[in-house]
C-alpha cells in the first residue's frame, strides 16, 4: 500500500495562469511532474482523498485514482477546500436523479468538529455547500479524532487550541507517516511524531533567493509564517524522524522539478515532493 502525493503543488498552481517565467512555461511545455496541483494527499486501499484543492479533478485522474470513500479536511483555507464541488463530480449522476434513484454510497466527509464545522461554512447565497450534497445524500459528514480499518490507524492531532488545523499520523505495520500540510508553524509537540519514518510537510520557504530574484530578507514577516530549511532539520531531529518530503511548492519559491532535483544532491534527509509521488506505508 502506498500513500500518494496527489497535489505538491501551493496556493498557487504550477504553471500560473498568464504567467510567462521559466518555471510556469517549462510547466506547460513538459506537464508533469514540472506541473503542480493544488496540495492533497491520496492513502490507497482505504481510499481516502485529504484536501480537495480546485484542481483536484485533475489531480486524480492524473494518479489514475479509481474510488474515494472519504474526504479529510486539514483545515479551511480556500486552497485545500475550493475543489469540493469534486464531490459531484465523484457521486452526482443527474440522470439517475432524473428517474428518481438515488444515491446510496456516500463519500464520508470529515475531519476535527471545529474543523468540520469551519469548512462547513463555505457556500454560496443558497447556503453551505456541504450541507447541501449532504441533503442530496452524496454525502455523510461526521466529527473525528482517529480513524482506524485494518491495519491502518489515522491520527488527527491539533495544531492549534482551537483545532482548527490539524496534522494527520497514518501508521500501518510498524511504519509512520506525519503529513502536516499546511499552517503548521509553530510545529506542536506531540508524542505521536516521535521516531516517524517520513514527515511530509509544507510551510516551507526554499532559499533565500526567490522568483525573479526576489530575495527574503530576514525581516521579512514571511518567516514568521513559513518555516526554513534549517528549521525543517530541527524538526526533523527532535523527533528522530528518518525522511522528510518537503510538499506545498509555491510557484513563488521560482524553482522547476530540475532545480528541486538538484537541491535534493545537497541536502540530507530532504525530498521535494511531486504530483504522483508515491510513499509505501
Amino acid at each position: 500500500m502506498s500513500i500518494i502525493v496527489l497535489g505538491s503543488g501551493g496556493c498557487v498552481s504550477t504553471p500560473r495562469a498568464c504567467c510567462g517565467c521559466r518555471v510556469c512555461t517549462q510547466a506547460r511545455q513538459k506537464g508533469f511532474p514540472y506541473a503542480r496541483t493544488g496540495c492533497s494527499l491520496f492513502i490507497e486501499e482505504v481510499n481516502i482523498l485529504i484536501d480537495t484543492p480546485e484542481d483536484i479533478n485533475d489531480a486524480l485522474n492524473h494518479a489514475g485514482i479509481q474510488k474515494v470513500e472519504r474526504i479529510f479536511y486539514s483545515h479551511c483555507d480556500p486552497d485545500h477546500t475550493m475543489g469540493m464541488r469534486v464531490i459531484e463530480q465523484l457521486k452526482m449522476d443527474w440522470l439517475a436523479v432524473s428517474v428518481g434513484r438515488k444515491q446510496e454510497d456516500p463519500i464520508e466527509v470529515a475531519s476535527l468538529p471545529a474543523i468540520l464545522e469551519d469548512v462547513k461554512q463555505q457556500g454560496t447565497k443558497y447556503g453551505s455547500v456541504l450541507a447541501y450534497y449532504e441533503a442530496k445524500g452524496l454525502i455523510r459528514t461526521k466529527g473525528i479524532r482517529a480513524f482506524r480499518e485494518g491495519n491502518i490507524l489515522i491520527e488527527l492531532v491539533p495544531v492549534d487550541e482551537g483545532e482548527h488545523v490539524t496534522i494527520f499520523v497514518i501508521s500501518s505495520q510498524g511504519r509512520k507517516v506525519i503529513y502536516a500540510p499546511c499552517d503548521v508553524k509553530p510545529f506542536p509537540e506531540s508524542e505521536k511524531f516521535q521516531n516517524a519514518d517520513v514527515l511530509i510537510i509544507g510551510n516551507t520557504i526554499v532559499g533565500d533567493e526567490l522568483k525573479d530574484g526576489f530575495v527574503l530578507e530576514e525581516d521579512n514577516p514571511l518567516r514568521k509564517e513559513l518555516f526554513t530549511l534549517d528549521e525543517i532539520d530541527d524538526i526533523r531531529r527532535q523527533y528522530g524522524i528518518k525522511e522528510v518530503i518537503i510538499t506545498h511548492l509555491e510557484e513563488d519559491w521560482g524553482k522547476s522539478y530540475d532545480d528541486y532535483k538538484k537541491l535534493e544532491g545537497e541536502l540530507k534527509s530532504i525530498r521535494f515532493a511531486f504530483d504522483g509521488m508515491e510513499i509505501p506505508l
